[in-house]
């Protein structure tokens, strides 16, 4: 019977580990979800002000990371607002299923 106890003790410690995710450096631009990669529809320029405005404006919509093969919608909703246009780099962990970047560090990749 202790012996039991041991391995579960020991399989609860281990799994954990299992399902821990690794943070990564993502580098992209600060766009919105409603967007995406292309302001033009919208019809507001530079880019930056579109961004900015359909954060603020749609209320719906948020900063993400654009990095030519998928979007990412950011977890940090404050920090991106300076860098939005622009060209970062963004650490944190992805979470695959929901495309949610889960934000520990947001810098400029220029």
């Amino acid at each position: 019977m202790r012996v039991i106890h041991i391995i579960a003790a020991i399989a609860a410690l281990a799994v954990p580990s299992l399902w821990a995710q690794e943070s990564k450096t993502y580098v992209g631009v600060i766009t919105d979800t409603m967007c995406t990669s292309n302001h033009q529809p919208m019809k507001v320029s530079p880019d930056a002000k579109c961004v900015t405005e359909c954060v603020k404006t749609a209320g719906a919509y948020k900063y993400a990371l654009a990095n030519g093969k998928a979007i990412y919608t950011l977890s940090d909703q404050d920090t991106p607002a300076k860098f939005a246009g622009a060209r970062v780099k963004v650490t944190g962990v992805l979470y695959t299923k929901t495309k949610i970047l889960k934000v520990e560090r947001i810098e400029s990749a220029n």
